[in-house]
């Protein structure tokens, strides 16, 4: 029935898909030729396309004397139902697309930042090799960016770590990784490291907002720990930082086992595997439940399980998996 709404409303003033790119775009850059050169078309045509639509409606969409400029109050409302015509027109297109076996177009893929660094590199190339008619266009965001893009219809596929158990999104497992103790404070006679060993006073770890500092804190029970130690917690935006700042202050850090593939000769010896049961995550793509590119997903689901292989170990029955959030 909101389907047939949007439709109806969509020929009666005669709006065009391009007009709501335009309005879309401008909505999420908030600066008019930003969003021209998104949408490369001169900031003149892009205005006036925006004001024709106003003009239509009876409503201003944006007020123009802020900076950035800003979405009204009705235009806000206006702005989320076109949201959703526009995510409908993806759908059909994708739809179209699937049933005919065409594979063109664009296609938008986001992955979190402590797996995009090491994943990216293993199946970027041959991915787009295999689909030379589709641009692709890749990001790095955080796990709530990725839902809320995905939601919004601006990103089709997001690779993070799960489960979330979001009832909008579908999940499929890629694989699991699990955690090693990265120490530059103390050589260790034994490769095997409790988790009860770990000198939590050195312990460095990732920015807020990132899952993998939730994953660490489950892992060593920071929320206690907290209380006690008021200089705990550093925060790192990356791993590459997060690493180096362990190094410059003889620090210990716990991180995923593919990250190993960036790191030099040197950190082999700063290297601990964790005593059983071994904290382990999981990392899969999600999908809107209404995404259709089946084909794409299960190229890109064997293509990843395949590229990562000879990087992890074989699975270990005693390993817990450690959530992302919760």
């Amino acid at each position: 029935m909101v389907k047939t709404i949007y439709l109806i409303q969509l020929s009666t003033l005669s709006m065009t898909r391009r007009q709501i790119e335009y309005i879309l775009t401008l909505d999420r850059l908030r600066n008019f030729g930003k969003a021209a050169d998104a949408c490369f078309v001169t900031q003149s045509t892009l205005s006036a396309m925006v004001a024709k639509f106003e003009q239509q409606i009876g409503i201003s969409l944006f007020d123009r004397k802020t900076k950035p400029i800003s979405p009204t109050v009705q235009g806000e409302k206006i702005i989320d139902s076109l949201k959703s015509v526009h995510r409908e027109m993806r759908l059909l297109d994708d739809t179209i697309n699937d049933i005919k076996g065409y594979e063109e177009g664009n296609f938008s893929i986001a992955c979190i930042p402590t797996v995009a660094p090491y994943l990216y590199p293993l199946v970027l190339t041959k991915i787009s090799k295999n689909y030379p008619k589709v641009d692709f266009t890749i990001h790095e965001l955080t796990t709530k960016k990725i839902v809320k893009e995905i939601i919004t219809g601006n990103i089709d596929i997001g690779i993070v770590s799960t489960p979330l158990e979001d009832k909008e999104m579908i999940e499929y497992p890629l694989y699991q990784e699990d955690f090693l103790l990265y120490d530059c404070g103390k050589t260790l006679e034994s490769k095997n490291y409790r988790i009860s060993d770990i000198d939590l006073n050195r312990l460095w770890l990732m920015e807020e907002g990132h899952c993998l500092r939730n994953q660490v804190g489950k892992i060593c029970e920071l929320r206690q720990q907290k209380k006690v130690n008021g200089n705990l917690i550093y925060s790192c935006g990356t791993i590459f930082t997060l690493i180096e700042m362990v190094k410059r202050n003889r620090g210990v850090t716990l991180i995923p086992r593919l990250s190993m593939a960036n790191l030099g000769p040197n950190d082999a010896g700063r290297i601990y595997e964790l005593s059983d049961p071994v904290p382990t995550r999981e990392i899969g793509l999600i999908t809107h439940k209404n995404f259709v590119k089946k084909r794409m997903l299960r190229y890109l689901i064997k293509t990843i399980q395949n590229a990562v292989k000879s990087h992890l170990p074989v699975k270990v029955e005693s390993n817990f998996i450690v959530k992302p959030f919760n």
